[in-house]
């Protein structure tokens, strides 16, 4: 029992634990601004949003495709609202934040004939003129 205790209480199950629920509840918050806001707003522009009634009929068999083409429209709001609202945000403040100082130059202009040399060069591989300290 003390095996399994130690296990739960490791530092990446319980943050794997706190990550799904965050995650779950995240989801939630998500399908309804594409459940209440986005999809409202196709529906003002495109008419009616949906496809559920839409169906045929082939030997007693009633197919459903338009619950399918309202899964397939909800997938790819969820998908885009994701991606424009939470993963173009966050790569941005990421890649700020990882913004690295530029490094030192190794390498200094000669001033008689332009050429790059070294930073401690005396003197200049290509013109042989000494260089200033």
């Amino acid at each position: 029992m003390r095996g399994f205790r130690t296990f739960l209480l490791r530092g990446n199950v319980v943050d794997l634990a706190v990550g799904f629920v965050i995650g779950v509840a995240f989801g939630a918050v998500v399908t309804a601004l594409v459940k209440d806001l986005v999809t409202p707003l196709i529906a003002a522009v495109f008419g009616k949003p949906d496809f559920g009634a839409l169906t045929f009929t082939i030997n007693n068999s009633k197919f459903l495709y338009g619950d399918f083409i309202n899964a397939v429209v909800a997938f790819v709001l969820v998908a885009a609202v994701i991606y424009y609202l939470v993963v173009v945000p966050y790569t941005a403040l990421v890649s700020r934040a990882r913004k690295e100082p530029p490094a030192d130059p190794t390498t200094k202009k000669c001033p008689e004939c332009l050429s790059a040399i070294p930073i401690q060069a005396k003197r200049c591989a290509f013109c042989a003129q000494p260089q200033p300290v």
